[in-house]
C-alpha cells in the first residue's frame, strides 16, 4: 500500500525523483488568491502578484498521488481524524524531522491554524483582555484577535523587558507566539524560547505557539518545536500544519497539540458542539499524511530553491542599495525587506509598483511597520528575477 493513503490497497503510484520549480504554472482563473484576488486588494487588475503566503508551486508529487488514489476510491463520506494513520504520521514528522517525541494522545484537529487560534482565544481569555504578540505582526493574528474583541498588545522582535512588562499586566491572558516569526522569517533560539516561556509561566499567561513556518527553515538554523520547551509546564498549545511547508492551504486542515489535559477535552468539546466539527476534511487528512512520511526530499529541494531565490534578492539589493545591508530570512519564503534608510514613502512606491511596473507587492503597513516591504519569492526563479527588478527599478525612481 502506498505511504499517504494507505487505507485502500492497490492504489501505490510511482512518483518522479526529481522536481521542476522553473516551469512557471498559470494560475489565473482557478480561484486563487493571490492572483484572482489582486484587483481586490490593489485596486488593479493584472498585476504579477508577490503578495499571499502561498508558493506558486505544485505540492510535492508523493502528495498528489495520494490524493488521486483517494479519490481514485471514490466514496468521499464523514470522516474522523482521530485514527493511527494521522497520527503516527505526525509522531513520525516529529521524531524524523525534530528529534522529538509526541504523545499523540495531546492532539487535536482543526479547520485552520488561524481558526484553532480563534477557538483557544475564546476558551483562555474574556472580552476586553490582553493577548501579546510581538512586533511586526501578522495581520491574521490582529483580525483574530480583535475580531474576539480581545485587546491585542504588541512587543518588539527580541525586546524581552518589553515582552515582560507586558505579560505583567494584570489583565495579560495570552502570548500569541510564531515560529519561526512571520513576517520578519526569524527563528528563536531554544535559550529565547526556553526565556519567553518562563515569563509565561511567572505571569500565569498561556503560550499559543504557531508553527507552521517550522518546516522551512533555512539551512544553517533549527527549529526548536515548543512541545521540548514547555512539555509538563504551564497552560500552552501549539497549532500548525504541513499545508504552508507543502503548499496545499486550499484543502484546509490543521491540527494542533495541548498540554493539559481538560484544556484538550475544551477544546474538543467546543469544536465538536459550537463549531460542529464533527468530520475534518478528508484530503487535507490524506495530503498531511502522505508530506509527513513520503515528502521529505521534495521538502528539501523547495527550501533549497527558495533559499536560491532570497539570495537573487539579496544580490540585487546589495548591488543596488548597499545601505540596506539587506539579508536573506532565517525561515521562509518571504523577504522582509527595510527601506527606512532610503527614505522613500510607501505611498509614493506602491504607486509606481503598481501603475508604472505592474507588480503586487504588500506594503510593510500591513503588518503594523511602515518603511518595510514584503516580498513572496515562492515562486519560479523568472517570476521571482522580475519580482526583484521592479522593486529595485520603483526605488530608483522615487530617489531619482
Amino acid at each position: 500500500m502506498p505511504e499517504g493513503f494507505r487505507g485502500i490497497e492497490g492504489s501505490a503510484v510511482s512518483t518522479p525523483a526529481r522536481y521542476d520549480f522553473d516551469t512557471v504554472i498559470d494560475r489565473r482563473g482557478t480561484w486563487c488568491v493571490q492572483w484572482d484576488g489582486v484587483a481586490e486588494r490593489f485596486g488593479v487588475d493584472g498585476l504579477l502578484p508577490f503578495t499571499i503566503s502561498d508558493m506558486d508551486f505544485e505540492t510535492a508529487p508523493e502528495v498528489l498521488t495520494a490524493l488521486r488514489a483517494r479519490l481514485d476510491h471514490g466514496v468521499l463520506g464523514y470522516t474522523t481524524w482521530q485514527h493511527e494513520e494521522f497520527l503516527s504520521a505526525i509522531a513520525h514528522w516529529y521524531a524524523t524531522r525534530y528529534g522529538t517525541g509526541l504523545d499523540t494522545g495531546r492532539v487535536v484537529y482543526g479547520p485552520s491554524v488561524l481558526s484553532q487560534l480563534s477557538q483557544l482565544v475564546r476558551m483562555w481569555t474574556a472580552e476586553g483582555e490582553g493577548v501579546v504578540v510581538h512586533t511586526p505582526t501578522y495581520d491574521g493574528f490582529r483580525k483574530a484577535v480583535t475580531g474576539l474583541g480581545r485587546e491585542l498588545r504588541g512587543v518588539p522582535v527580541g525586546d524581552t523587558a518589553a515582552l515582560d512588562r507586558e505579560l505583567a499586566r494584570a489583565d495579560a491572558k495570552v502570548l500569541v507566539l510564531c515560529s519561526p516569526h512571520n513576517p520578519t522569517g526569524r527563528v528563536w533560539t531554544e535559550a529565547e524560547l526556553r526565556e519567553m516561556a518562563g515569563l509565561a509561566r511567572r505571569h500565569g499567561v498561556a503560550v499559543v505557539c504557531d508553527e507552521i513556518h517550522a518546516d522551512f527553515v533555512h539551512d544553517g538554523y533549527t527549529h526548536v518545536p515548543y512541545v521540548r520547551i514547555a512539555d509538563g509546564e504551564g497552560r500552552w498549545a501549539v497549532i500548525t500544519s504541513a499545508s504552508k511547508a507543502f503548499n496545499f492551504p486550499a484543502l484546509t486542515g490543521s491540527y494542533g497539540i495541548i498540554g493539559n489535559p481538560a484544556d484538550r477535552a475544551e477544546y474538543l468539546r467546543r469544536m465538536e458542539t459550537a463549531e460542529g466539527l464533527a468530520s475534518p476534511a478528508v484530503l487535507s487528512l490524506t495530503a498531511h499524511i502522505a508530506a509527513y512520511r513520503s515528502g521529505a526530499a521534495w521538502l528539501d529541494a523547495v527550501r533549497a530553491y527558495t533559499a536560491e531565490n532570497l539570495a537573487l534578492v539579496a544580490q540585487r539589493l546589495g548591488v543596488a542599495f548597499p545601505e540596506l545591508a539587506w539579508e536573506p530570512p532565517q525561515a521562509g519564503y518571504l523577504a522582509w525587506i527595510d527601506l527606512r534608510p532610503l527614505g522613500v514613502d510607501d505611498e509614493a512606491l506602491q504607486r509606481v509598483l503598481i501603475e508604472r511596473e505592474k507588480v503586487a507587492i504588500m506594503p510593510g503597513a500591513v503588518y503594523g511597520a511602515p518603511g518595510f516591504v514584503r516580498l513572496n519569492v515562492g515562486c519560479a526563479r523568472s517570476k521571482a528575477d522580475a519580482g526583484i527588478s521592479a522593486l529595485v527599478r520603483a526605488l530608483g525612481t522615487l530617489r531619482g
